[in-house]
């Protein structure tokens, strides 16, 4: 089996520094599973990995989309499928490195999508009941047919609840049941899946503190671009995390103080639904760096899991 390398964890745990050492040490390059960091001109909101910090890494599937081009797991899974065969042609290790658990769970389990899930017209009139009625409607709408699924999926993660509801109808099929059934698979590599984890109050800590520093690199004037160049609300990246919330502050909803407040507390939440997903993913290495010295001790412990798993060899 070949290999492959998974770097994940919640928001601001410091996933960036550690796949550079990680990709350094073992020559392998980095394909990202961030939903926001793959459009272009969305930098400053979604935290995204710049050249300097790429350190001559190379790096796929960050800053490839229009912000109003389609991206989702289907569309993420074939291109990263595609980006893995070149990194094995070159010799190197693929590592992908990302906080969007269904992203990876699909590369590494490999999940199988049935074409009759697309529905690009149920799919509009979905997205225009959020617009109209909110996401509390629509939420609604999902816990009506697929009760697990809404308990798993956040009303404000809408391109997840208009996927649910859209594979409901397409395939008369409940979307949990069939992520269980495909959760089951065997993956087709030799991985190691890492799950980076610190103390709750350092995690909000550093969260709360990015958000200041977005808004001092000038998100508002980022989104204003966006919206400048076309780009509404409506569309899927426009709804991440920082980006609505700032377009609610452009159109007088909140102040600058309630709109950042609000991006840290959403935020904050996030990474928790984010670590109970990982929790329960089978198979996961949890490297918590409450339990090393340093980060370069966090990184000794890494290589040796990645050595006694054969992905790399031995001097």
């Amino acid at each position: 089996m070949k290999p492959l390398v998974v770097i994940t964890g919640p928001t601001a745990v410091g996933k960036t520094e550690l796949s550079i050492k990680i990709a350094k040490a073992i020559d392998g390059e980095i394909i990202s599973a961030d939903s926001i960091q793959v459009y272009k001109h969305m930098d400053i909101g979604s935290a995204k990995i710049t050249k300097e910090e790429m350190q001559g890494i190379k790096h796929y599937l960050v800053d490839e989309f229009e912000p109003d081009e389609e991206f989702n797991v289907h569309v993420f899974k074939e291109k990263t499928l595609e980006y893995m065969d070149k990194i094995y042609e070159a010799g190197k290790i693929p590592i992908i490195v990302g906080g969007t658990g269904f992203y990876i769970q699909s590369v590494l389990y490999d999940i199988q999508f049935n074409d009759e899930e697309i529905d690009s017209a149920y799919r509009k009139e979905l997205e225009n009941i959020a617009n109209d009625k909110g996401n509390d409607y629509l939420h609604n709408m999902l816990k009506e047919v697929d009760e697990e699924s809404a308990l798993n999926i956040h009303k404000n993660n809408l391109k997840r609840v208009i996927r649910a509801l859209e594979f409901y109808k397409n395939t008369g099929e409940k979307i949990s049941t069939h992520n269980e059934e495909q959760s089951q698979n065997i993956s087709p590599y030799n991985f190691v899946y890492f799950v980076l984890n610190d103390k709750r109050e350092l995690l909000y800590e550093r969260i709360n503190k990015r958000v200041d520093i977005m808004f001092d690199k000038g998100l508002v004037n980022e989104v204003k671009n966006l919206l400048n160049m076309g780009y509404t609300k409506d569309l899927v990246s426009m709804n991440g995390i920082g980006y609505k919330e700032v377009v609610d502050y452009i159109n007088g909803k909140y102040s600058l103080d309630e709109t950042k407040e609000i991006i840290k507390r959403e935020t904050r939440h996030f990474a928790k639904r984010q670590l109970t997903w990982f929790r329960r993913e089978k198979d996961v290495t949890m490297v918590n760096y409450f339990d090393y010295d340093s980060i370069d001790d966090t990184l000794k412990y890494m290589i040796n899991t990645l050595r006694e798993k054969d992905i790399i060899k031995n001097d």
